[in-house]
């Protein structure tokens, strides 16, 4: 097949400070152009789109480059679960801060004492 001009309408633009195939590009190699598009065959005329460059130097550039971003990446996930212990553990804290009252017949804490007083087994008004 050849190309039918339609790779034109998701041709992308050169990324400025990474490479193409880093950022999501890929390339036919029949339409000789980079695309944005997210599926393993071209729109256009149908042939398998290049995900990584042909050269060995600039494959071990982008593997280096894909390694860098996926440990980043880790430490950054790692860095939010710490962030969002710490707010469990200090929103823990605080839903507890009603004060707790102990029953004069049984000497339990209540946070609802006049309830509990009523209800109490060992109060010698309910039996």
């Amino acid at each position: 097949m050849t190309c039918k001009g339609i790779c034109v309408r998701y041709k992308a633009q050169k990324p400025v400070g990474t490479g193409r195939y880093a950022s999501g590009q890929r390339r036919c190699q029949i339409c000789e152009i980079f695309i944005k598009w997210e599926g393993l065959w071209c729109p256009c005329c149908g042939y398998r789109l290049r995900t990584k460059p042909r050269n060995l130097k600039y494959k071990a550039k982008l593997r280096a480059r894909v390694e860098a971003d996926s440990i980043e990446a880790e430490a950054k996930a790692v860095e939010v679960e710490s962030v969002a212990k710490t707010t469990k553990a200090k929103a823990a804290k605080t839903t507890k801060g009603k004060e707790k009252t102990a029953c004069q017949y049984c000497s339990k804490p209540y946070v609802f004492i006049d309830k509990h007083q009523n209800k109490c087994k060992k109060n010698p008004d309910n039996e």
